[in-house]
């Protein structure tokens, strides 16, 4: 019998929407795996198998002409994300079992799309901190499955539902991908709705996508409408003859060995399916984004959280409160110069990616790093910020295996508002890393 946690969620609605297996069916193969794993794994800060049950049934009980496109597709989301059935905490003492009830924007849209929401996934607070989550590696508990978004990110890469939602403000989405071995996507800045999400950075903050499989992806950029101006072909683009561009960025001495030979072996693994790669260095000024995305976090987050300050400062984390007291100094200067140069390079980047089929940079400095109490940090987003703030849409493709064993992946980068075209070559490229020597054994 099929195993119904492997499955992707492409392959979970074509099952649900024609009835061939119930939601309930199916909620009950991932109730039973969330309880094997999640003492392992701890991915959840709100699970309730009884409301799972009883919104699968309600699912059931849909006549199949009215039936969605995720029609019954488990999804985990990060508790930041406001749900109106299940508490959202922040993993904030401030807000422990506050449970607003209304839907974020993306929620609103999953529910109406058919998706059975699964769960709150563990956050770091406030997705701000780098003080990690209860949350594990599910490949390996002793290490971090990455920050903000690690029970996103560890849910999905441990067969426990087969989407999730986290959110990307530095390196949020594509850290946990790499880390947990799965797909995960940080589409165009601002072209999925951020209502009900806690904000950090206004500039910065985008909801990100995980996914065992690209072709998920595409299904749920179908759901959100990820539509770029002309549709990308529908044939599936031919490696042989495809162009790709590896950047090492301003931040490559962190880069470690896991992440250095997935970069030189990914080169290969291209050029022997016919690919056309080369190195190319981006222009001196890029290397500034990095003090700048700190000077818009540090300014942003100033004004985002000084109601939580102002209320509850004994109950914030340090790394909030120096925002909010201007610790760093910086000022609106220096904001302004960061929005005004950022906003200069944007075009520049959109003209270098509409050259190749895509850019290919490190997801990660390396493999997910062993936790250490009490910070349990989740890992350097060194690599992750620059794309982050160039509001350009990147995908984690995993693959490439570290020398402990653990997942590494590469981000494929394409021009803003080109994120179908950027799904289309993940699809195409996946198979191809695939060959990176990464298997998950789970």
């Amino acid at each position: 019998m099929t195993d119904l946690c492997r499955l992707s969620a492409s392959e979970v609605a074509e099952l649900t929407r024609s009835g061939k297996v119930s939601v309930e069916e199916y909620a009950k193969a991932l109730i039973a795996r969330v309880d094997e794993r999640d003492p392992v794994v701890h991915a959840w800060a709100y699970y309730n198998p009884e409301l799972i049950l009883k919104s699968a049934r309600a699912l059931d009980a849909i006549p199949a002409d009215k039936r969605g496109p995720l029609h019954g597709v488990a999804i985990g989301v990060k508790d930041v994300i406001l749900t109106k059935d299940m508490p959202t905490q922040h993993n904030s003492p401030i807000y422990k079992d506050d449970a607003p009830a209304l839907d974020a924007g993306p929620v609103q849209t999953l529910r109406a799309a058919g998706a059975l929401i699964f769960g709150k996934t563990h956050t770091t607070e406030f997705a701000t901190c780098q003080k990690g989550s209860p949350a594990c590696n599910p490949h390996d508990p002793t290490r971090t499955p990455g920050g903000s978004s690690s029970g996103s990110g560890a849910v999905v890469g441990d067969f426990q539902v087969p989407i999730s939602l986290g959110t990307q403000t530095g390196g949020s989405t594509i850290r946990p991908g790499s880390y947990n071995g799965i797909f995960a996507m940080k589409p165009t800045w601002n072209t999925i709705s951020r209502e009900g999400l806690k904000i950090y950075s206004l500039t910065c903050d985008t909801l990100g996508l995980y996914a065992r499989t690209a072709d998920d992806l595409t299904l749920l950029s179908q759901v959100f409408r990820l539509e770029d101006d002309v549709a990308p072909s529908a044939t599936p683009l031919s490696i042989k003859g495809a162009k790709f561009a590896f950047v090492k960025t301003h931040v490559w001495p962190r880069a470690e060995k896991g992440t250095a030979e997935a970069f030189v072996l990914a080169q290969k693994l291209l050029k022997d399916a016919g690919a056309e790669v080369e190195e190319i260095e981006l222009p001196e000024v890029f290397s500034k984004i990095s003090v700048w995305h700190r000077w818009v976090l540090a300014g942003e987050g100033r004004s985002s959280f000084l109601a939580d300050y102002m209320s509850n400062k004994d109950l914030l984390d340090p790394l909030i409160v120096s925002h909010v007291e201007n610790e760093t100094k910086m000022t609106r200067a220096n904001l302004l110069e960061a929005y005004d140069e950022i906003a200069k390079l944007r075009p520049v980047m959109d003209e270098l990616c509409g050259k190749y089929s895509a850019l290919v940079t490190p997801s990660v400095t390396g493999e997910a790093p062993v936790l250490q109490e009490p910070l349990r940090f989740t890992g350097d987003a060194s690599f992750n910020s620059m794309w982050t703030i160039l509001h350009t849409p990147v995908i984690n493709v995993p693959g490439f295996k570290g020398p402990s064993g653990m997942p590494v992946g590469l981000t494929l980068v394409q021009a803003r508002y080109h994120d179908q075209d950027l799904i289309r070559t993940a699809q195409a490229v996946a198979p191809v890393f695939a060959a990176g020597g990464w298997k998950s054994t789970l």
